[in-house]
């Protein structure tokens, strides 16, 4: 029996760039005729032609499954979707816009092969993102990686292969403010690199604006990370321990020199700046609070709207498979 590979593909507003994506994807699969191939496009409340392109592309090509979302989540809720909904010896992660190469599978699969349980794709450079997004992605990187107890490759994105193992992990993992790439390295298991240098989107444009990618830091830090607590405790001791010898010195001063106490331009700027230090500590402890109050609801994850598609990957169920369990109850075309 054939090994099998399912390729999940998250979908958001990506129809400049789906066609062009599916004849490439097909073109490597088709390379590759020792794998049993399926395609699982998880469509994340896509408000262009996304939705119609993909059930076209399901309707003529049996590998495919589409899995459409109830509304927008947001890409790491849309991965952890169709990882939840994989079924295969291996699952690959990859993006529709054509900047990661699907010829890089090939690679993949050689070194799962070998025994690695998570082999992920390591940019070298990245081809038509501006010099800013560059420099912030390279620093946000170092900085999560220095923070984090847990190592996490730099340079790397989602796309990635992953063994049913490793799938059937990372399926346990189901808090909602979620940062894969730091699940994916959390899991532990063999992994390795494969290089590559990362293109530029074949079509449409980046969903990832200033703001949501300043968020996505944000939220990489909070997940993996109590460094800003521990910032904030030291810091606010280092203060405090100023201002008592400050208070020490002019008490001092007034007792020996009958210098006058400092007046109204020092003292303002002291309780301007120790009012905005005290702020931002608020501002830090908020974002770990928030986080605890989103998980202590127990939402799902998401909820599926319908699944179409020939394959007997998909299903029709609108919950989530339980983890550990398998994904999908087997149901017919």
């Amino acid at each position: 029996m054939k090994p099998s590979v399912c390729i999940v593909v998250p979908v958001y507003n990506e129809e400049e760039v789906l066609p062009a994506f599916h004849q490439r994807i097909s073109e490597v699969m088709d390379t590759m005729p020792a794998y049993s191939w399926h395609l699982l496009l998880v469509n994340d409340g896509s408000r262009d032609a996304s939705a119609r392109l993909i059930d076209a592309m399901a309707a003529s090509d049996a590998r495919i499954t589409v899995v459409h979302l109830s509304r927008n989540f947001g890409k790491e809720v849309a991965m952890a979707a169709g990882l939840d909904h994989a079924d295969a010896d291996a699952t690959i992660l990859i993006d529709a816009d054509l900047q990661d190469p699907p010829e890089l599978m090939q690679a993949f699969i050689d070194e799962w092969q070998s025994g690695y349980d998570m082999v992920y794709a390591q940019r070298l450079s990245r081809h038509g993102d501006s010099w800013f997004k560059r420099s912030t992605a390279a620093g946000f990187y170092r900085l999560i990686g220095r923070m984090s107890s847990v190592r996490i490759p730099p340079d790397t994105g989602d796309y990635r292969l992953l063994s049913r193992r490793a799938v059937l992990a990372v399926r346990q993992l189901r808090e909602h403010h979620r940062f894969m790439k730091g699940l994916f390295a959390w899991i532990g298991y063999p992994s390795k690199a494969v290089t590559f240098h990362r293109d530029a989107r074949a079509a449409g444009g980046s969903k990832f604006n200033f703001w949501r990618l300043w968020n996505f830091a944000i939220e990489g830090i909070t997940s993996f990370s109590i460094v800003p607590l521990k910032l904030a405790t030291y810091f606010g001791s280092l203060i405090a321990l100023a201002a008592l010898l400050r208070g020490l010195w002019v008490i001092f001063k007034t007792l020996v020199w009958s210098d006058p106490v400092p007046g109204y331009p020092s003292l303002m700027v002291t309780l301007l700046f120790l009012g905005g230090m005290q702020l931002m500590f608020i501002g830090i402890l908020g974002e770990y609070i928030g986080r605890i109050f989103n998980e202590t609801k127990g939402r799902p994850l998401y909820f599926i709207d319908r699944v179409t598609g020939h394959s007997d990957q998909g299903s029709a169920s609108t919950q989530p498979p339980e983890p550990g369990e398998k994904a999908l109850a087997r149901t017919g075309a």
